[in-house]
């Protein structure tokens, strides 16, 4: 009985070890100088639960917040902890890490500014993945590289794995700004920036940063180098630009994934958004 008693009560002291030790890490207070915007830029990352148990390396989702949320926005509202630790105990996704940049501070978004002087995606492709592959334990091979993000993330996902396709193996953009969805409507966004601007500029910028046009002047060779799971809410104000570039996808048979499910523009959609993210990312860290 004693026996049985001792083992009992041993087993009650180590088994909330057990569960920590199952658990990942957040820090959302992290910074890295940057040359190209000027500053210091914060980020926030997720670490999974063996991380400091292990030497091996890891692949890594860049997940990006959307407008008026910073680093913190994954971690705070997305709860991105709680829901990357229940899918990898779960085993519907691959132990990864995650960064969740800032892209609120200074000047809000993902892209390079229409007048030049602040170029975030300059930083983002020069600046922070090369100090994440320099500080953390990340695979550092296109197959074993992600990005999804929300909203104005999702605009910056689109942009970013269709500048950059050599860079990322999946993308999976959630309720996105998708970009001018006409020339008129660059021209309209470059006019507020730079009024006087020459038509060649918003030519150029609707070439550059719309969704559509992108995925319309895709090159043959790169309709399969990424793979792309899109995710927008039938009550979601920019269901018409996701529903777009899903048609002209479809019209430039370019393979990928697109979810239309019940709800808005919330948060309360994106947690239930991003375990189906974590599988999608883990398939192709997995299967490349």
């Amino acid at each position: 009985m004693m026996k049985k008693l001792l083992i009992a009560t041993i087993v009650l002291l180590i088994s909330p070890i057990l569960v920590l030790a199952q658990t990942g890490k957040v820090f959302d207070n992290l910074s890295l100088p940057s040359k190209i915007l000027k500053s210091d830029r914060k980020f926030a990352i997720y670490l999974p639960p063996d991380y400091e148990a292990s030497n091996r390396r890891y692949p890594v989702l860049y997940l990006l917040h959307g407008s008026g949320d910073d680093q913190t926005g994954w971690v705070q509202f997305g709860e991105v902890l709680n829901i990357t630790d229940k899918a990898i105990a779960d085993g519907t996704a691959t132990p990864m890490i995650i960064v969740m940049p800032d892209a609120n501070t200074g000047r809000k978004g993902y892209f390079n500014d229409i007048k030049g002087d602040w170029n975030y995606e300059d930083f983002f492709f020069k600046e922070l993945i090369p100090y994440i592959e320099k500080t953390y334990r990340v695979k550092t091979e296109k197959r074993s590289r992600a990005v999804a993000g929300l909203s104005m993330g999702g605009g910056g996902t689109f942009m970013y794995a269709l500048h950059h396709p050599e860079m990322f193996s999946s993308a999976c953009p959630l309720s996105a700004s998708v970009g001018p969805l006409t020339l008129d409507d660059a021209r309209k966004i470059v006019a507020r920036t730079l009024p006087n601007a020459a038509d060649s500029v918003a030519t150029n910028y609707f070439n550059r940063y719309s969704a559509i046009a992108l995925v319309n002047n895709m090159p043959e060779a790169q309709k399969k180098a990424v793979r792309w799971y899109i995710d927008d809410g039938d009550d979601d104000f920019l269901y018409e630009g996701n529903a777009l570039v899903h048609i002209a996808m479809r019209k430039n048979e370019i393979p990928h994934e697109f979810r239309i499910r019940d709800g808005g523009h919330t948060w309360t959609y994106w947690r239930a958004s991003l375990p189906k993210v974590l599988e999608f990312v883990s398939d192709a860290f997995h299967q490349f």
